[in-house]
Formats: C-alpha cells, sequence, structure tokens
C-alpha cells in the first residue's frame, strides 16, 4: 500500500540516504537540491551520515519517493516494503536488487586516471584494491584494461575491506611498504578512495619512498578535505556527483509521476576531471639525482636554498644540473624553486589564516613584498587576491 501522505498540489516528500561526511555525499546532495529548487521544491529529509554508518528512514515517515546510497541488503528490503519510487546511486550491486540506478561511470574514470599518469610519463603502475567489493575490482579492472591498450601491466596490492568501502584500521603499513619498495621506480598507484590514497601516502613515509617523485598517487574520488590534510596533498579524479544528484531528482520526479512505468534503468555519468595535488605533480623520472633534487626543493620551500645547494644534494656540478633540468622538466632549477615556492604560498593562502608575512616566510620568500612581486613576476594575480577567493 503506498503511503501518499498528501495530495497533487502539495510539495513532494523525498528522502535522501546519502553520507553527508564527504565532498560526493554532500555535492551529491546540492545536485538533487538544485532540480528540487527548479522543478518541484520538494520536502527533503537529510540526515547526518558518516559513509560507514548505516542509513534508515525514520520510524512512521510517510513520503513520496527516496534517493538513497543501497549498500547493504536491509536497506534494499525495507525500501521495498515501502513500495516507494526508490533511486539507487550507489555502485555496489546487490543480489536481486532493481532499483533504476544512477551512477559514476567508473570505467570512463579508470581510463581517465590512465590518461592523466600516461601523460607524465609512468611506465611503472599499482592500484591498490580491497577485497570482496566488485565494484572495487570492477574499477581495478577497467584501470588496467587501459593500461594494457598503451602496452602496459598492472599490478596489485589487495587488502580486506571494512564495511562497504574503506580498508581494515589494522591495514599491514609493513607489508604495503615491502609492496611499494618490490615495484620498478617511478611507480604510479591508482586506488578508489582518498582514504586508500592516504594509507598509501603515509606507507611510503615508512617506506623512505618521495611521493610523487618515487611514487605517484592517485585517488578514484575527490574527498576534498581528505585530499589536502595529508603530507602530500593528493590529486584525484573528480566525479560529478552533483549531475548524479541532479539526474536522480529528475529520474525520481519521472517515477512519482507515473509509478506504473517504474523499470530498472541504469545511467552513468562522466567524471569531469583529475583535480592535480602534489600528489601526482611530476615527470616520471629513473634518475636519481634528478629525483634527489626536486625532493630536496620540495620537502621544506621555506629553507634558504640555491641552485648551488640543490646540485649539492643531487651529487652534480651546477651546469650538469641546468642541463638535466632543461632536458628533463623543461626549466631551470631556480624556476623550480620560484614555482614550488610560490605553489605552498597559495597553498598557505587559501588554507591556513596566517598572515602575509607568515606565509611568506614559510614559502621562502625573505619579505610579503618580495612574495608579492615574484607573483607578478611569474604572472600570478596579488597574494592577497587568492585569500579573498577562499
Amino acid at each position: 500500500m503506498k503511503q501518499h501522505h498528501n495530495n497533487s498540489t502539495s510539495p513532494k516528500r523525498v528522502a535522501i540516504l546519502v553520507d553527508t561526511s564527504t565532498t560526493w555525499g554532500r555535492n551529491l546532495i546540492v545536485g538533487i537540491h538544485r532540480y528540487s529548487r527548479e522543478r518541484g521544491n520538494w520536502e527533503l529529509l537529510v540526515e547526518p551520515r558518516g559513509l560507514e554508518q548505516r542509513r534508515w528512514l525514520p520510524p512512521g515517515w510517510k513520503g513520496d519517493g527516496v534517493i538513497a546510497r543501497v549498500g547493504f541488503l536491509e536497506l534494499a528490503k525495507s525500501l521495498k516494503r515501502l513500495k516507494l519510487p526508490v533511486v539507487n546511486v550507489s555502485a555496489i550491486t546487490l543480489p536481486r536488487v532493481d532499483f533504476p540506478r544512477v551512477i559514476s561511470d567508473q570505467v570512463a574514470a579508470a581510463g581517465l586516471a590512465a590518461e592523466h599518469l600516461l601523460a607524465r610519463g609512468f611506465r611503472s603502475f599499482g592500484y591498490f584494491s580491497q577485497l570482496e567489493l566488485e565494484y572495487v575490482a570492477e574499477h581495478q579492472r577497467a584501470f588496467a584494461q587501459a593500461l594494457r591498450r598503451s602496452g602496459h601491466d598492472c599490478q596489485v596490492f589487495a587488502v580486506p575491506a571494512l564495511g562497504e568501502s574503506e580498508p581494515t584500521w589494522n591495514l599491514d603499513m609493513k607489508r604495503l611498504a615491502a609492496w611499494l619498495h618490490a615495484q620498478p621506480k617511478p611507480l604510479a598507484v591508482f586506488t578508489w578512495t582518498s582514504s586508500n590514497a592516504r594509507d598509501l601516502i603515509y606507507a611510503c613515509q615508512r617506506a623512505g619512498l618521495a611521493v610523487p617523485e618515487q611514487v605517484a598517487v592517485l585517488s578514484g574520488s575527490d574527498d576534498e578535505l581528505l585530499c589536502e590534510v595529508t603530507p602530500v596533498p593528493i590529486s584525484a579524479i573528480k566525479l560529478d556527483s552533483e549531475q548524479i544528484g541532479y539526474r536522480a531528482a529528475e529520474q525520481l520526479d519521472r517515477m512519482m509521476k507515473r509509478p506504473a512505468r517504474i523499470s530498472f534503468e541504469e545511467i552513468l555519468i562522466a567524471p569531469r576531471g583529475v583535480v592535480e595535488r602534489r600528489s601526482t605533480d611530476t615527470l616520471a623520472l629513473s634518475d636519481a639525482a634528478m629525483v634527489k633534487a626536486l625532493r630536496f626543493i620540495r620537502e621544506d620551500p621555506s629553507q634558504e636554498m640555491g641552485v648551488a645547494d640543490v646540485a649539492r644534494c643531487a651529487g652534480l656540478s651546477r651546469r650538469a644540473l641546468e642541463l638535466r633540468f632543461q632536458q628533463l622538466i623543461g626549466r631551470s632549477p631556480a624556476a623550480e624553486i620560484r614555482r614550488v615556492r610560490i605553489d605552498h604560498a597559495i597553498h598557505l593562502l587559501r588554507h591556513t589564516n596566517l598572515s602575509v608575512a607568515t606565509v611568506a616566510e614559510r614559502s621562502g620568500f625573505s619579505s610579503a613584498e618580495y612574495m608579492a612581486s615574484v607573483f607578478r613576476a611569474q604572472g600570478q594575480t596579488a597574494p592577497l587576491k587568492f585569500r579573498n577567493k577562499k
């Protein structure tokens, strides 16, 4: 029996059962809200939920439709019992669960990841996977197939999953570090989530491997907070979850208007692109001296350093260092020092409340005025404008 509480002129009541703790979930809700504002001004039920928290409708809730991340059978069964239109936004495939689905095109996302890493010159690849999760395995296979088309193999490191998508908290970092050490360098590793990518970066630190110079790390989704708070900010595939939300709302609207026509349908939404942060901001280099030089420049932009210091760290003469930089990355060591310092300053301006003078000091500039002059010389906007864009 359908639980219609209202008449045809009342706003539709729609429950949204997705996590609110990630960028993906929040943007999906934004997309649903945008459709609602444009087409119907629905009454939306949204409750704060973590990624691995089980999502349920409140007892006695009566409404017209549901958009849900249907990740476990108990939820699927309870939604079936409602006899209401339901749109699923989860990539998880469950037996005998056939709600219409709007999800990310993971094959396209994996292809985009392969393209991004190949363009940076990587020829050694890995995938950090999770056992017993078919949708992660599909992501892994799509990445491997994209690489195979370019003539490259992909090594896999898999761990048990906790819940629907997270690795277990007792992840064996020593074993992961040993696997990373055993792969040919430079290595590029792709993975399902930002938390997986975070664990890869911590494992690299334990193994003494430089990110991104020896191991580049790319996340399959862009959780902005997690990607920014790691020691090396994480590059990620930007999934278009706002568009997923919008299209899911569009599908639900059709189903609420014509419930007799409900049938299984799957809509795939292409990713928006790659958000490049420091974890892939490199060119794959097998030149050990260049890896040392780049690592020295990036490790602490605030330190006093000149080209002679970089050459000494790399074990090269200044002239040899200049030649290798031009040949391998197309700019001088001095230009790379400026680029890294400017990038670090922009990051601090956008993500901290430090004074401009402190930002200048922590980015290796002698004063705020000198930092501003370097920004202008590089064609950048004034430092304060980056803070105003926060």
